[in-house]
């Protein structure tokens, strides 16, 4: 009898690609909307009926079950809170990072086993073997760096079918198939939340932030900015400090809300060759110490050679830039070994 697989359809390519291909492959496919967004925002209209609609027709056209789950409490709870709490303790975090933990791999895993599903499926571009975490073919398309937080468990009753592809082949399937989807953008912005910035989605969260002063490298106020929380180090535009060099945000201080900012592209606050890290999670098994492996400190960040040693990190170069609540991740050749949260 026929695997059942339960596939993540967020209404968009990839993840219609990936139904298409696991039904093709002799599984018995359903495919999940998981409704975790709903709420619009100033200028921002939600798309989520929309992707509900995308989705349900590429499963009438695959000819596959179809079912939405709601998951706005615990989305709201896990994901969007979080976040919220980060930025306002002056951190920098990774929404996406922790859905996959606690939505995607967890919640919607825990929801579809116990629904009947043997597996679940998503349209991640990355791979999975033997239950270790490796890279997606397309290193454009690269999407490990988020999922580094899913256990091993989790990963040996999940699929990424289209890890193997690269997005125009993905593309060119679809078109192929004749799916609904096939000439669909694809989604930005936050998560689930959609085209709206940070920024943008804090002032609705949190309302206007108190205004605070700008200091440069000499201790002289330079101006004013409307709320630290909305700054992160390393960062240069938004600031509104005009003439002669750029400035970049060297350091804040949420406790006074002061942004510190420097012209000097040397200064040592904006550096780093010892990255210290809290809540880490190996997939599989810890590093071994000494081993030269390789670390992304942002997502399509470059992969830096670095040195597992306990709760930090140290690489081969500087960084410039790193924030508190960012998240790295370290890797030896293609396969995800876990990584850390930046203190």
């Amino acid at each position: 009898m026929a695997k059942k697989v339960y596939v993540g359809m967020s209404g968009g390519v990839d993840s219609s690609v990936t139904a298409a291909l696991l039904k093709q492959q002799g599984y018995d496919v359903t495919g999940v909307y998981m409704k975790n967004w709903s709420q619009d925002l100033p200028g921002f209209v939600c798309p989520w009926k929309e992707d509900y609609q995308d989705a349900k027709r590429v499963a009438v056209q695959l000819g596959i079950d179809f079912k939405m789950y709601d998951f706005e409490t615990e989305y709201r709870q896990k994901v969007v809170d979080y976040m919220v709490a980060e930025y306002q303790a002056g951190r920098t975090p990774n929404p996406d990072v922790m859905c996959n933990q606690e939505v995607k791999f967890k919640l919607f895993l825990e929801v579809c086993i116990q629904d009947g599903a043997d597996l679940i499926a998503t349209g991640h571009y990355a791979r999975i073997k033997d239950g270790q975490l490796l890279t997606g073919l397309d290193k454009k398309k690269d999407q490990s760096y988020f999922l580094y937080r899913v256990t091993e468990e989790a990963l040996r009753q999940s699929l990424m079918p289209i890890g193997e592809l690269e997005k125009p082949e993905v593309r060119r399937l679809a078109k192929e198939l004749g799916l609904a989807t096939a000439d669909k953008k694809d989604s930005q912005g936050i998560c689930f939340v959609g085209k709206v910035g940070i920024k943008e989605f804090l002032l609705h969260e949190l309302g206007e932030q108190p205004h605070g002063p700008i200091i440069d490298q000499q201790g002289k106020e330079i101006g004013h900015h409307d709320g630290a929380i909305f700054y992160t180090i390393g960062q240069r535009h938004g600031l509104d400090v005009g003439g002669g060099l750029p400035y970049y945000v060297s350091r804040k201080d949420i406790m006074t809300n002061t942004i510190y900012v420097t012209t000097n592209l040397d200064d040592a606050n904006l550096w780093t060759s010892e990255v210290k890290l809290q809540d880490l999670h190996w997939i599989n098994a810890e590093p071994r110490l000494g081993k030269t492996y390789q670390a992304r400190l942002r997502y399509r960040g470059p992969l830096i050679e670095c040195t597992v040693k306990n709760s930090a990190i140290n690489l081969s170069e500087q960084q410039r830039g790193l924030a508190a609540g960012q998240s790295a991740v370290i890797y030896d050749g293609d396969h995800v070994l876990g990584g850390g949260i930046l203190i």
